[in-house]
């Protein structure tokens, strides 16, 4: 028996459209080229940051709206949208190009970028923006202003319900500089990147005042005076590197657990018991305590650079993810003032949206007084962490190296605000305040009245120190659960962890709090 093979061709009509669809989408990527030497397209950006072959791009064909001035509607818009995998997990991601109308944002571009948000909240996976943009498109008018309030709204819809990350890789400037100061964090690359409201030339035409942009909102600005930021990259590859690092600590939802990883131990070090120095107000770098407990001592700082007087960090505990608070001894003493107070709290708060254990580690000599601070608010920006401590609901373990003092004990952690196991190293001093302040309070006139004012001192200070700088009377009434070898802090930490993995804590029915803002 004989069988003919036919071959079919595509009528004419289909193979010219299949012709002019392969022509679109070279122009729908046309002109996606870097702004400047040392920096990405788009694209390029994209790739870099997922995993090969996993972008499915959203909107290629979409076109700028036309605003009757005859300018060039470039398919795209200034936006590449899409989803991707990193490491395997799902993320959505928007990438700004800077080449087309200086990547500002009109009506389709935003319409991209909201339909975008929308998508990752539907799916419950991360959102990612790459920002490179001069912010409102002007020859749009009031549309682009309403799709940025259209963005910052989805910001908030999905705020503590997925993750949400901003990286600005060049301007963001004006309406643009809201977004990612809502999202949860924001990487920007040294040199490179500017955030701002009002750019330094309408400063000057307003005021007078000349500032450059550096100065104004660069990125060593913005992480370490305004805290806008919270990581400073070197370069673009470091900063989406930075990205997926951050990202292999959280979940991808408020509903997953965060990934979990084979155990490490910690690396073998300075042993705990030699870390902190006898002397009292002798200072120590908190970070050598934190990677002799946490696996491969490794810590992912966040906000590094702004309020160093308190550590902020992501690790693993056996694998697991943890939140890490600490106070810092080696930056004015681990004072919590208010910058380090609002740094703290919003982290705090984070962690628990997103089921990450909360691990604190307490120096603290208490509040930061002054007339500038109280001038600028401490009561009430100091009671932020006060908030987010009492409010969180995930495990939460506490453990006291050397001063808890005043209010500083009360907010690090303490079982009163609803910590679950609160350990205390024998160096710990828990009171109202140090010996010396607390003395000079109570036996002024007798010091003052004493043939040897300074002997006297010295008997109260030591017999203070005896009933109240010690960790005892708060392990008497369970306000402690145990006095701990500092080289058994990890074991310890370990077992408590595993404990409360199966943590319930209802909360009030209510529609939210009314944090102190």
């Amino acid at each position: 028996m004989t069988v003919e093979v036919t071959t079919t061709r595509l009528p004419d009509r289909t193979a010219d459209r299949v012709l002019a669809l392969e022509a679109r989408q070279a122009r729908a990527v046309a002109g996606d080229r870097p702004r400047k030497r040392g920096k990405f397209s788009a694209r390029e950006r994209i790739d870099l940051l997922l995993d090969p072959g996993s972008f499915t791009e959203t909107g290629l064909f979409v076109r700028a709206r036309p605003t009757g001035d005859g300018a060039d509607r470039p398919y795209g818009d200034g936006v590449v949208t899409g989803c991707g995998t990193i490491d395997g997990r799902p993320v959505c991601v928007f990438s700004q190009d800077s080449t087309v109308f200086g990547g500002s944002m009109g009506e389709a571009f935003g319409e991209k970028t909201v339909a975008l948000m929308d998508l990752a909240l539907r799916t419950g996976c991360p959102v990612i923006g790459l920002n490179d943009g001069g912010g409102a498109r002007i020859q749009e008018g009031v549309v682009s202003l309403a799709l940025y309030a259209e963005l910052v709204r989805r910001n908030v819809q999905a705020s503590g319900v997925i993750p949400q990350i901003s990286v600005v890789l060049g301007p963001c400037a004006g309406g643009a500089a809201y977004s990612p100061a809502i999202t949860d964090f924001t990487v920007m690359v040294d040199g490179a990147s500017h955030m701002f409201v009002t750019g330094p030339e309408v400063i000057e035409a307003v005021t007078g005042e000349r500032t450059s942009a550096e100065e104004l909102g660069g990125a060593r600005t913005s992480n370490s005076l305004s805290g806008n930021a919270h990581f400073l990259a070197a370069d673009e590859t470091e900063a989406l590197d930075t990205v997926r690092e951050l990202l292999s600590y959280l979940p991808v939802n408020n509903l997953e657990r965060p990934p979990q990883y084979a155990p490490l131990p910690p690396p073998s070090g300075i042993p705990l018991d030699e870390i902190v120095p006898d002397r009292l107000g002798q200072a120590y770098d908190m970070r050598d305590i934190l990677r002799a407990v946490v696996d491969d001592g490794e810590l992912l700082e966040i906000q590094e650079l702004f309020a160093p007087n308190v550590i902020c960090a992501l690790a693993l505990v056996e694998g697991m993810s943890v939140g890490v608070v600490a106070n810092q001894p080696a930056h004015a003493a681990g004072v919590l003032d208010i910058d380090a107070s609002e740094k703290a709290a919003r982290f705090v708060r984070f962690c628990d949206a997103f089921g990450i254990p909360l691990l604190t580690f307490a120096d603290v000599p208490g509040y930061l007084s002054g007339v500038r601070q109280e001038q600028a608010g401490i009561i009430r920006r100091g009671a932020k962490l006060l908030y987010a401590y009492a409010e969180a609901t995930v495990p939460k373990v506490t453990v006291v190296i050397r001063k808890a003092y005043g209010g500083g004990y009360a907010v690090m952690g303490s079982k009163h605000l609803g910590a679950d196991i609160n350990l205390a190293w024998p160096t710990a001093r828990i009171a109202v305040m140090g010996a010396e302040g607390a003395v000079g309070v109570l036996h002024r006139r007798d010091i003052a009245a004493a043939e040897e004012p300074e002997a006297l001192r010295a008997e109260l200070v030591a017999a203070y120190e005896d009933t109240h700088g010690t960790p005892y009377p708060a392990a008497e009434r369970g306000y402690v659960d145990a006095v701990i070898a500092p080289r058994d802090t990890r074991a310890h930490i370990c077992r408590a962890l595993r404990a409360l993995r199966g943590k319930r804590a209802p909360m009030p029915e209510r529609r939210h709090g009314n944090i102190p803002l």
